[in-house]
């Protein structure tokens, strides 16, 4: 089965003129004759760049949030007013209270929506924080377990304005297609780190080889050695597809390109991948 993931929303625009970009992430994911939304960006770009891209949503019953920020859950209020109700697939502490708290300014990141708002336009939520099957070949990771000792997170985050409770990010996933080439992980953000999620995915689906990694990495906020030993680690996986957007930044993406010079191929708005 060919699985199509095709990029709706990021932080840059790719070559389909028309498209827009802003600070989120979203893709459809579509295998066989099943689609999904994976995030819905900040809310700004999705229906726009959606019709740019020939992508009827309303033929989509299902979304995926990778976790509860404004970036990725804010095109859930436009995207239930004009395509209608939806299964929402999301981690049990997805409405928790965020804040980034950067140089004594705090800022709420959060969903910016109530669960009960978005229920009232026909969302209904389905919660887990297991690993699952929601297409065919296609699983969510549930809550990802931390294991690398390299892999910190961002640590401007918290769960409180005056900065005293570190949010941890739990209900980050990332979705994981299995493909005839090895595993093809799709990430929103990534708070869990992405060797701690590659090696979930493996130990979950018993599938070792990793054909490919796309979406945020969430380097952006983190340290150089951090960012050192991602880089010495995914060398091990002989990834043959590397496309980082949105949250990875500027230097580690161009880092990533260096190292994975084959493979690499920035991810922005209309970006069309495919695997079987």
């Amino acid at each position: 089965m060919i699985c199509r993931i095709r990029v709706l929303c990021d932080n840059t625009a790719g070559a389909l003129s028309g498209t827009l970009g802003e600070h989120g992430f979203a893709a459809l994911v579509q295998a066989g004759d099943r689609a999904l939304l994976f995030d819905t960006g900040a809310g700004h770009t999705l229906l726009h760049n959606a019709q740019r891209m020939n992508v009827d949503l309303k033929g989509v019953d299902q979304v995926v949030l990778s976790h509860g920020h404004w970036d990725h859950a804010g095109g859930l209020w436009p995207l239930l007013q004009v395509a209608g109700p939806k299964r929402i697939l999301a981690h049990p502490g997805i409405f928790t209270r965020r804040y980034s708290v950067r140089e004594g300014s705090a800022r709420s990141v959060g969903v910016p929506y109530s669960e009960e708002f978005l229920a009232g336009l026909g969302a209904v939520f389905s919660y887990s924080d297991e690993f699952r099957e929601v297409m065919p070949g296609v699983f969510l990771t549930g809550e990802v377990p931390r294991r690398t000792v390299f892999e910190e997170g961002d640590a401007g985050l918290f769960c409180d304005e005056a900065g005293c409770e570190r949010d941890e990010i739990r209900d980050d996933q990332s979705l994981v297609v299995v493909t005839g080439k090895g595993l093809l992980i799709l990430l929103g953000c990534c708070h869990a780190g992405m060797i701690n999620t590659i090696e979930h995915a493996r130990e979950k689906t018993g599938v070792d080889r990793v054909y490919g990694v796309v979406g945020g990495c969430h380097l952006a906020f983190s340290s150089q050695p951090q960012v050192d030993q991602t880089i010495k680690a995914l060398k091990k996986y002989g990834l043959k597809k590397i496309c980082p957007g949105h949250c990875t930044g500027f230097h580690a993406a161009a880092r990533l390109a260096q190292a994975f010079p084959a493979g690499f191929k920035p991810m922005q708005v209309g970006y069309v991948l495919e695997a079987e």
